[in-house]
């Protein structure tokens, strides 16, 4: 099997996804998982998809991550983990999009607006 290569995002942080038949190791910008993101709440939102669909020791996963938090950079990597997965077999898909894996967020956040402190707020009103 050839490798697939997917793209994940959120907010914004960019995920490129390329999954290849392997053991199981996931690498994100050349560091294993467990030293790039030390929470595991956060390995566990990666790992998802692969735990959903019993998959986890199959693949070997090499992930580029570029902008944004943690959370935006582990739910992109989610959504092009589930992506991949789908370019492998379709029959992944209806798993996935039951649990939400294969949506991506459109929340982003919302630009400054001139003589505002930000987006929506407004600085104090005085009467007099």
């Amino acid at each position: 099997m050839e490798t697939i290569n997917a793209l994940g995002r959120r907010k914004a942080a960019v995920a490129r996804v390329y999954v290849k038949e392997g053991t199981g190791k996931i690498v994100i910008n050349k560091r294993e998982l467990e030293a790039y993101f030390p929470s595991s709440i956060l390995q566990y939102v990666v790992k998802q998809p692969l735990n959903k669909l019993g998959v986890a020791d199959q693949y070997d996963i090499s992930i580029n991550l570029q902008g944004g938090g943690y959370k935006g950079q582990s739910e992109a990597a989610r959504l092009g983990i589930s992506r991949a997965l789908v370019k492998i077999n379709a029959e992944n898909k209806p798993p996935l999009r039951a649990e939400g894996f294969m949506t991506r967020d459109p929340r982003e956040v919302e630009r400054k607006k001139p003589g505002r402190p930000k987006a929506r707020k407004r600085f104090q009103f005085s009467k007099r």
